[in-house]
């Protein structure tokens, strides 16, 4: 067995991966296949491409990698030659970490570890693609037709976060077009979607107070909670940025202009030891959030201060006058009466199930949420 060296310094994976195309990875193909043409990119799935990769990051599936994305005759017919070459000529190792991975294994997922080796071919993840292949595999879309809006409020945020957030290389094939047209929501959709947070705010901000009066501190603590992660995800949608899955949420949230004065008082909301010191703390961030809302100008003006519940002694924000307000600026055919009296939003704002956020096959059943009846 041969002795692992010495781990190397960190390197955020985005820059380890631009670095390995353009000093290893493109002087093969530059030389064995002169003329080819191809996208190179990283994309789709891993911490690395959102730009949260740590050093723990390192110890599965990460290491130096690209995709290449070919035309469709080219990868029928090169991507194994491709593969082949890359592994005779590609160097053992890149910025001191390996370009050899182990095989996949089929008790962890498919994962795949660095594999240190200086001799031999190189079992590398140059992985190749088609474009339109990729895309229908990934998030079970067509790239050669418009997406309409129930298309897009069943791509999963998380995804496309993670498509928006990717490089590209290398762009002889218009991978860049396809990765702009994710960038962000058409108007009518987006506020929609804050719609649907809106209205589950509304829907649960007088039950922190409610449990905990009646002496349920668990579930008031339970259910502040769950109003701070749709405050977090109302707060990046309202600065038009993808929530990424639930592992990076908050350092996403953290890095929004609104965290500066949010963070401090969510914090205090999940701190919180009592119902009292929750319903407090969630008065404040109801206001903040609300004069984000205001400052959209996508609504008239609504009330920035909390009222009591009826007369019982916690506060809400009416959330579902805020869903309300969004839904009148709506007048898009596609918002059936339906999903105007149940405005549900996007498929990540009614379940968090990870099978139904990741297996895009679940998209075509969960369109008929949004077709007319």
């Amino acid at each position: 067995m041969k002795k692992e060296p010495n781990k190397p310094p960190f390197i955020p994976g985005m820059k380890l991966a631009q670095g390995f195309y353009k000093d290893a990875v493109k002087p093969v193909l530059d030389t064995d296949f002169p003329g080819l043409q191809y996208s190179a990119a990283l994309i789709g799935p891993g911490s690395e491409v959102l730009g949260f990769d740590t050093e723990m990051s390192t110890d599965h599936h990460w290491g130096p990698r690209v995709m290449l994305f070919l035309t469709p005759e080219d990868f029928i017919k090169q991507k194994d030659n491709i593969r082949d070459v890359l592994s005779q000529k590609l160097p053992h190792s890149y910025l001191g970490y390996s370009t050899n991975f182990s095989e996949p294994d089929p008790n962890d997922n498919g994962v795949q570890l660095l594999r240190h080796q200086t001799s031999g071919p190189v079992n590398h993840r140059i992985e190749t693609y088609t474009v339109t292949g990729f895309f229908r595999d990934y998030l079970g879309i067509d790239t050669g037709k418009e997406l309409d809006a129930a298309d897009w409020l069943t791509l999963p945020q998380q995804k496309l976060r993670s498509i928006t957030a990717g490089q590209v290389f290398h762009d002889g094939l218009g991978l860049g077009v396809v990765k702009q047209r994710l960038a962000w929501y058409p108007p009518d959709v987006w506020l929609f979607i804050l719609a649907g947070l809106w209205a589950r705010i509304g829907q649960e901000e007088h039950l922190t107070g409610r449990a905990g009066e009646a002496g349920d501190e668990a579930g008031s603590s339970i259910i502040a909670s769950r109003i701070v992660r749709d405050i977090m995800r109302l707060a990046l949608l309202m600065e038009k940025q993808y929530p990424p899955y639930p592992k990076w949420l908050g350092t996403a949230f953290n890095q929004l202009e609104t965290a500066v004065s949010l963070k401090p008082v969510l914090e205090r909301i999940l701190h919180g030891n009592s119902w009292q010191e929750r319903d407090t703390h969630l008065a404040a961030a109801y206001s903040i959030i609300a004069e984000m809302h205001n400052a959209l100008g996508v609504t008239a003006p609504l009330p920035v201060t909390p009222r009591l519940f009826h007369q019982r002694p916690f506060h809400i924000i009416d959330g579902g006058k805020f869903a309300a307000a969004l839904l009148e600026k709506i007048t898009a055919p596609w918002l059936n009466p339906v999903l105007r009296r149940s405005p549900i939003g996007s498929l990540d704002i009614f379940t968090d199930n990870s099978d139904m956020l990741e297996d895009p096959t679940f998209r075509f059943t969960i369109r008929r949420f949004y077709e007319t009846p």
